[in-house]
């Protein structure tokens, strides 16, 4: 069995990376799901949150893990290849707690009126909104090692 997969992670102004992972963990629009080389074949709805990949060892000493925060998208697992299609995708350590925070702190002001045209739609983009701007938070301060 492969001890690695390839691992492509493109937006729609670049592609992030491309290279072999041993593990990748997808945060999927109803949860996290782990992905280990020979995985069954999957196509699936991504959420925001992070995208953690972890790098095979090698004799060159190599290995580790890198993070990214992720927005939307979708993700498929075909044959050994895992293709990550993101809205938008952040290295974890470009994160900024103050700056997710100032942005969860706007998002908390504002509100959707009563008779607002789609008001549902409003309110759950805003909800989601706000949820993201948590989650950059997290994110960043377990970065940081806060």
């Amino acid at each position: 069995m492969a001890k690695s997969f390839r691992c492509r992670l493109v937006t729609p102004t670049a592609s992030v990376f491309d290279e072999a992972v041993a593990y990748a963990s997808i945060p999927a629009w109803d949860g996290l799901f782990g992905v280990l080389p020979g995985r069954a074949p999957i196509l699936a709805r991504m959420g925001a949150g992070e995208l953690r990949v972890d790098f095979p060892d090698s004799s060159k000493g190599e290995g580790g893990s890198r993070s990214y925060f992720v927005e939307g998208g979708f993700v498929q697992m075909a044959g050994e290849q895992l293709t990550v299609l993101a809205e938008r995708a952040t290295p974890a350590e470009q994160l900024s707690a103050t700056d997710a925070q100032k942005e969860l702190d706007a998002l908390m002001a504002r509100s959707i009126p009563d008779g607002a045209k789609d008001r549902q739609a409003q309110v759950d983009r805003l909800n989601r909104d706000r949820q993201c701007a948590r989650q950059k938070i997290a994110l960043a301060r377990a970065q940081k090692g806060i």
